[in-house]
């Protein structure tokens, strides 16, 4: 027996969904470019930069994860190209990412979670923190993201003339403390294989047993993994929803994984 969370209507779902983006999106530009060229940082402003890294690795970690929806067609549903307007622009802003390129390895992870080919998986180090790191951030991290980072760093030194020192902390720190937060909470927790914790089902995924307000913090919900997996259509915001309902609760070894790449989500979406 599945347990289904009933989700609002579409409209409904856009409207929070595109509203939440806006604010964690926007959030994330504000504080980097206050950063960048309105902050000053001195022995003096240092508490005040480093509140401000911790505030941005957070917002960095909403901001892939509102990707992620998007990926999924649950940031806005039933519009696909808004979906693709806004991912693919935040996630080459995050990080030089490329859009079409992250979907395809996304939606083979859910198809192949915790297998061979599952590009989030390190089949040779499956309860390895430091070495399932090293191979993630490899396999994401590739040759236009390293040219991206390298520009934008360029640009801000040489340019715009900013202190190496701020640009590391309140850019280059929190965009990496950001991707081990993502890496950890939503991806080695939840997919890391350990006799004392048997995975429930084909999905080769396991919840965080967080409350709402530190499953928010750690990793916007992406903690509720189970749930994830067994119900894609879910949008971050709705995940403890779903949590609740009993979403993760039952036993579905025998039941086929869900056609994750929806008529709505698949390639046809406008992408860069």
């Amino acid at each position: 027996m599945t347990t289904h969370y009933a989700l609002p209507d579409k409209v409904t779902q856009r409207m929070i969904g595109l509203a939440l983006a806006a604010l964690v999106g926007g959030g994330w530009l504000g504080v980097h470019f206050y950063s960048m060229f309105v902050f000053k940082l001195t022995w003096e402003s240092l508490p005040v930069a480093l509140a401000l890294a911790l505030v941005q690795i957070w917002l960095s970690v909403g901001t892939f994860i509102i990707c992620h929806d998007a990926m999924h067609g649950t940031l806005a549903p039933g519009w696909p190209r808004v979906n693709a307007w806004i991912g693919a622009p935040l996630l080459m802003l995050y990080a030089g990412f490329r859009w079409r390129r992250m979907r395809h390895a996304h939606f083979t992870h859910h198809k192949l979670a915790g297998h061979k080919g599952d590009p989030d998986f390190d089949e040779e180090h499956p309860s390895d923190f430091l070495q399932w790191y090293w191979t993630f951030f490899k396999r994401y991290f590739g040759l236009q993201s390293l040219l991206f980072v390298h520009l934008v760093v360029g640009v801000y030194l040489f340019v715009f003339e900013i202190d190496f020192t701020q640009i590391f902390i309140l850019y280059g720190a929190p965009a990496l403390l950001s991707s081990l937060q993502l890496f950890y909470f939503g991806t080695f927790r939840p997919h890391h294989q350990s006799p004392d914790k048997p995975f429930a089902d084909e999905h080769n995924a396991r919840s965080n047993d967080f409350d709402t307000l530190v499953s928010l913090l750690t990793c916007f919900h992406f903690g509720y993994h189970l749930e994830h997996h067994r119900q894609p259509n879910v949008p971050w915001w709705a995940l403890p929803a779903a949590k609740k309902a009993g979403v993760g609760v039952f036993e579905t070894a025998h039941e086929p994984a869900p056609d994750l790449a929806s008529a709505e989500s698949r390639p046809k979406e406008a992408a860069t």
